[in-house]
């Protein structure tokens, strides 16, 4: 037997959450019910928010990307011995 449960979500989040379910061939419905299915087959709850970068971060990665942009790459190297040999000179 089936029932209905009503959630207050943020319109942003239900929308992201809905294109994820489509691109798997799965309605949000569909996704819901099989996480609250895991929940009590497992007994746990698993939850993932990912994890803001600090400021100091996003300059280091900009960084990083400026320079990938700019070329400022090093070689390819065929083996860790000619890669240390390269980072001493």
């Amino acid at each position: 037997m089936n029932t209905v449960i009503s959630v207050k979500i943020d319109k942003d989040v239900k929308a992201s959450a809905q294109e994820v379910a489509k691109s798997a061939g799965l309605t949000l419905s569909t996704l819901v019910n099989a996480y609250l299915r895991q929940v009590a087959a497992t007994r746990r709850i698993e939850l993932y928010a990912p994890e803001q970068m600090t400021p100091n971060l996003e300059k280091l990665i900009a960084e990083v990307e400026a320079e990938l942009k700019g070329g400022k790459v090093s070689r390819e190297f065929d083996s860790v011995e000619e890669f240390l040999a390269d980072l001493k000179k």
